[in-house]
């Protein structure tokens, strides 16, 4: 047995190296996508192209609006006069913010009164226009703090010495910087290895069966059990990989820290794998030809990759949906991911996420060698 499947894994690794397409697919795809979606791949909002309407003229509405033309967060690209030009910028996304000061700002400030200022978003892309929402909120909040400790200082000095204030002393662990790249490239890492594992399991057994050599190889003396032993175990190894080599790129290339330890890594990206072994497999078995097996991949890792919290908070999805993500590996393996690159936490952190993939895996490969079993005979 050991003689039969080692000469089947040489098969299979033989045919898969001298294949030009396969050989593509296994190393340029991956590296070119972690560097695209490693760049891409970003909750933070910068330059956002900014319109600003001053109808005050005043020092004070010119200070307000310098910060923003300060701020790298801002570009200030459009200067308006009138009410009227807003809806035409917006609507030919020449700028997503409007900055619009009314008449009156400057006085009602020297009064010490609330001097409103409105902000009209493009709210096409409702995360960003948030996202510069709060930009706006934080740069506005310190305009007014600094203003009333000036006016405090003019009016009575030993009053602005003493008077109180607030200060947020922010401490983010693992991510002191708050990169939103050291989230992502994670998630990249495992979608990479999804697509590439899933889609080349999917893809080799069906080809046999285009080709004929499925057929050939079963009245061979190997056994079913085998041929897919034989199958699987080269995208395993082919995964692990994949894992170890974007993985390397990640943290060298994008500066995400790898803190955690390698083992624990490596064994949740093997429950991870045989999950999407399974998958794969159970592809391979309803397809016919190649175009059906890249159909049904396709259908299968869009939804994948949209409940795994790659980039959405699972928290955010409806109850019920929330429970059908337990359904997904991938949800489990970005959490292993995310905890072994970012944290460095261990299986006593991690275990409950093992477990799942685990079950997860055990269960795809018992019904994909079910139904391989099946289609065989």
């Amino acid at each position: 047995m050991i003689e039969r499947l080692r000469q089947m894994l040489i098969k299979e690794f033989i045919h898969l190296f001298r294949d030009r397409q396969a050989r593509f697919a296994l190393i340029v795809p991956p590296l070119l996508q972690m560097l695209i979606f490693g760049y891409a791949a970003s909750y933070e909002v910068n330059r956002v192209s900014t319109a600003v309407l001053d109808y005050d003229h005043s020092q004070e509405s010119r200070d307000f609006l310098e910060r923003f033309s300060a701020s790298s967060r801002f570009q200030v690209s459009e200067v308006l006069h009138d009410e009227s030009q807003i809806p035409a910028e917006l609507d030919h996304r020449r700028v997503v913010l409007v900055l619009q000061i009314q008449p009156g700002f400057a006085e009602l400030l020297r009064k010490g009164q609330t001097a409103p200022v409105q902000a009209v978003l493009d709210g096409t892309d409702s995360n960003a226009a948030l996202i510069a929402v709060g930009y706006v909120d934080q740069i506005a909040a310190r305009f007014a703090q600094d203003y009333q400790l000036q006016m405090a200082d003019r009016l009575k000095p030993s009053l602005a010495t003493f008077a109180p204030d607030i200060v947020l002393q922010e401490r983010p662990f693992y991510n002191a910087n708050l990169e939103s790249r050291w989230f992502f490239v994670p998630g990249v890492i495992g979608t990479l290895v999804l697509v590439t594992v899933m889609m080349l399991t999917a893809f080799a057994v069906v080809r046999e069966r285009e080709i004929g050599t499925l057929e050939q190889l079963m009245v061979t003396p190997i056994s079913p059990a085998e041929l897919i032993v034989g199958k699987t175990l080269p995208f395993l190894i082919v995964g692990l990989a994949n894992v170890v080599v974007v993985g390397v790129l990640g943290s060298l290339w994008f500066q995400v820290p790898f803190r955690g330890n390698v083992f624990v890594l490596l064994l949740g990206s093997t429950l991870f794998l045989s999950s999407a072994l399974g998958v794969g497999l159970l592809i391979s078995t309803l397809c016919q030809t190649q175009q059906q097996a890249f159909a049904i991949s396709f259908f299968y890792i869009s939804p994948a990759i949209m409940l795994s919290g790659f980039g959405y908070p699972i928290t955010s999805m409806p109850t019920a949906l929330q429970w059908f993500t337990n359904l997904d590996p991938l949800r489990f393996f970005l959490i292993v991911l995310r905890g072994t690159f970012i944290k460095g936490v261990g299986l006593d952190v991690l275990w409950p996420q093992m477990i799942a993939m685990a079950i997860l895996g055990s269960a795809t490969l018992t019904l994909a060698t079910l139904r391989f079993h099946k289609t065989l005979d």
